[in-house]
């Protein structure tokens, strides 16, 4: 059985998407079989893989949650050796549409749980809010993997979203557990930086990742050109760390963190 990992933080800009991108497409470079679902209807997973977000024509994250397609009809094989299920903004209609239907905090889990028998990872990119959507994906979630940046209101950001999965595990998903916490944009120069990394390890050493993600501008460049940063310039050091982090995140999974 495959391991779901929903990607979340309700704070925007902290590299959710980059993560979910190159995270995905290092640990499938890695041989394993890796699905991304990019559950944000800004579509960035999407686009950062080189599809487009205007002619889904096949199936998409929105037909999923708001109709009666299969998932497996929504996955499009990417040339980066993973699988993706897409998004564009019709999604952002599914919460309305959804608000007085049944179990639809399960929508997102009904429709993956077909597809855990064929994948070793499937990786859940959320919304930058603490909405529907993002519950989907904390129900559908085996664990939940935060990237964060180092600044001040980090920290403030942390706690709302460790509050809310305290709330989907007590109300609907009693299993879900913390993957880990990235540290994104790190600049070990920087004093907040370190006092941001000093306070969370009082809470969080064992869930903190050793691998940190640095400013980096392939990183930035790589999304605009549809490529996972691993393939638009395997050399850099945003390509690096996104690997390291790969190795890391298989290493503890393998150890039963």
């Amino acid at each position: 059985m495959g391991k779901v990992i929903a990607i979340a933080n309700q704070k925007g800009g902290v590299g959710k998407s980059t993560t979910a991108v190159n995270l995905s497409s290092c640990i499938a470079a890695l041989g394993r079989k890796v699905l991304l679902i990019d559950l944000d209807p800004q579509g960035n997973s999407t686009s950062g893989l080189g599809v487009s977000k205007r002619n889904l024509t096949d199936g998409s994250v929105y037909q999923l949650l708001c109709g009666d397609d299969k998932a497996e009809k929504a996955i499009i094989h990417t040339k980066y050796r993973m699988d993706l299920i897409p998004s564009n903004l019709d999604l952002s209609g599914a919460v309305l549409e959804l608000v007085d239907e049944e179990r639809r905090e399960n929508r997102l889990r009904d429709a993956v749980a077909p597809l855990t028998e064929k994948y070793d990872y499937i990786f859940i990119d959320c919304p930058p809010s603490l909405d529907l959507l993002t519950l989907n994906g904390l129900c559908a979630a085996d664990t939940v993997l935060i990237p964060l940046q180092c600044e001040f209101f980090a920290l403030e950001g942390l706690s709302e979203l460790m509050s809310t999965i305290r709330n989907t595990r007590s109300r609907y998903n009693p299993y879900l557990d913390i993957e880990g916490i990235l540290l994104t944009m790190y600049d070990g120069r920087l004093n907040l930086t370190l006092q941001v990394v000093k306070e969370i390890k009082k809470h969080f050493a064992a869930k903190l990742y050793t691998t940190t993600i640095p400013r980096n501008v392939r990183l930035s460049e790589a999304p605009s050109f549809g490529m996972p940063v691993n393939f638009y310039d395997a050399s850099s050091n945003g390509a690096k760390a996104y690997l390291d982090l790969a190795v890391e995140f298989i290493k503890r999974n393998k150890q039963g963190h």
